[in-house]
């Protein structure tokens, strides 16, 4: 079964990558990115998908339950994180990525497929995976606009699959098994983003 590269490989794939992004990345939200389209599962994303060879098609829920919510923190800008998930060689992707300025959330993998982005093929399976621009020692990263806007998106997940809104299913990435990965390290408010969970 494919899996992502794990541990200090995927952190370094996340880190220092000095990828060209496409230049409607780059910039900042336009026209052009005004809506969502029809291929986004959340109305007010935008569709950036990734490589398929970087998650595996799938049927879910019906070939795997939806139960999970897992919070990452990029180590990276954000185009430079949607250029890794478009890049094949790179073998890792995440469901959404946020953007730290305005909120601005991608969609770069459907809910039905599973992403790579746990470094555990179970948890991959059973998850949705939230990427948010920024760096876990790096608090200013994580503005309000970053935190409203992710937790509209939780939310939404938990409710269109009955996920409780609660610490035990909305997960750090560093609470995977076998990860030693960090994020979201402790800058990140989870106190604040469960409240904001739960009123959006």
């Amino acid at each position: 079964m494919p899996r992502e590269r794990t541990g200090p490989s995927r952190r370094r794939l996340l880190q220092g990558t000095a990828l060209t992004a496409a230049a409607g990345i780059l910039l900042p939200a336009t026209h052009a990115e005004a809506g969502a389209t029809a291929d986004t599962d959340y109305l007010l994303a935008h569709w950036k998908p990734g490589s398929t060879s970087n998650y595996t098609a799938s049927t879910r829920p019906s070939a795997y339950t939806i139960d999970r919510v897992i919070i990452h923190v990029t180590q990276e800008t954000f185009p430079n994180t949607i250029s890794i998930f478009q890049n094949p060689a790179k073998q890792v992707t995440a469901h959404y990525v946020v953007r730290s300025a305005d909120g601005y959330i991608a969609q770069c993998v459907r809910e039905r497929d599973i992403a790579w982005h746990a470094g555990n093929w179970g948890y991959n399976t059973r998850s949705i995976g939230i990427e948010h621009e920024g760096w876990v020692d790096q608090p200013s990263y994580f503005t309000n606009a970053l935190y409203e806007q992710s937790a509209a998106l939780t939310a939404s997940v938990c409710d269109r699959y009955g996920i409780p809104k609660d610490r035990e299913h909305i997960l750090g990435h560093y609470q995977v098994p076998g990860t030693d990965h960090t994020d979201p390290g402790p800058e990140w408010d989870w106190v604040r983003y469960i409240r904001l969970v739960n009123f959006a």
